[in-house]
């Protein structure tokens, strides 16, 4: 099992560490462990010691092996990034969350995140709960177009519900190339361009795991838990992710959100949560080399007060 691990790659980890400057005696929260990329750089980098969480009890024997290295400085807990207030209790000196689909969790083919290989529709990060299938075979057409258009901004949104609704009729869609296959009758695939299922696929795992209110909780309950100068840093791949982050760091960093453009200067907001937040990171021309998951990664990082 270490072998597979090792074949992953946490994305943009220098620039994670150097937003997160862990220190020795410090205590960090991986809100996302996954394969452990980033707990594990963090243990490595200072004598601190880390919280991960997750929902995926496949990252289990993972957990396992990462403490049998470090012993008591890792302690795991089970659970949503969203409930981060209910899991963490302790004040902590940084956070970090790599939001979406897990590595260990796309290669997984029977996991039903990806169309590379035919699987069940599942996409559950929990495994517990509605299934995508469930979604795709139940949702009346106008939602199940609304969803598409609104987590996978899907411009062909209504003309894909209205084949899955046609298709369902005849047999229920049950794995991942059978959706593919329809959705192909409307966006057709061409070489080299990002696959036209793409964006389908990433609404109903976002719907699935209901993954912004996720995103929206999990930083809530990260700023509430940090202490002062305490480091919040995220990773995201997508849009919709990412203006939730910028917008959140923007919204709650010292300057004031309207200002008119006749004033001296910039307002200082009494209720200001960060006193600085960073711009957007990207990776490294040599990163997307290496790694081609990393090609739409963003990193933001913001300062307590």
């Amino acid at each position: 099992m270490p072998i597979e691990y090792q074949t992953h790659f946490p994305v943009m980890l220098p620039q994670v560490l150097e937003a997160l400057a862990p220190q020795d005696g410090g205590l960090y929260v991986d809100a996302t462990f996954g394969n452990g990329g980033y707990t594990e750089a963090l243990l490595n980098a200072a004598d601190c010691c880390v919280i991960a969480l997750d929902r995926d009890p496949n990252v289990l024997p993972r957990v396992k092996e990462l403490q049998a290295l470090y012993g008591k400085r890792l302690d795991f807990r089970a659970g949503r990034f969203g409930d981060f207030a209910n899991l963490i209790y302790e004040q902590i000196d940084g956070a970090v969350f790599d939001i979406g689909v897990s590595s260990m969790q796309l290669d997984k083919s029977e996991r039903g995140f990806s169309f590379a290989k035919d699987a069940p529709l599942d996409m559950r990060m929990s495994q517990s709960g509605q299934t995508a299938a469930d979604l795709v075979n139940t949702l009346p057409e106008k939602e199940l177009a609304d969803l598409i258009y609104q987590y996978g901004e899907e411009r062909k949104s209504r003309q894909i519900a209205a084949k899955i609704a046609a298709a369902r009729k005849l047999k229920k869609i049950e794995t991942t190339k059978e959706l593919a296959e329809i959705i192909y009758t409307v966006l057709h695939r061409t070489p080299k361009a990002i696959d036209p299922a793409t964006r389908t696929f990433q609404a109903l795992r976002i719907a699935v795991n209901d993954e912004l209110s996720e995103l929206q909780n999990g930083l809530s309950g990260a700023t509430a838990r940090l202490k002062p100068q305490g480091r919040l840093a995220v990773v995201d791949f997508h849009s919709l992710e990412d203006r939730i982050v910028k917008n959140y760091f923007k919204n709650n960093t010292g300057k004031a959100r309207h200002v008119s453009r006749y004033a001296a200067a910039p307002q200082e907001q009494n209720d200001a949560i960060f006193k600085e937040c960073s711009k957007v990171i990207l990776p490294s021309e040599e990163e997307l080399r290496m790694n081609s998951r990393s090609r739409s990664a963003k990193l933001r990082f913001a300062v307590k007060q």
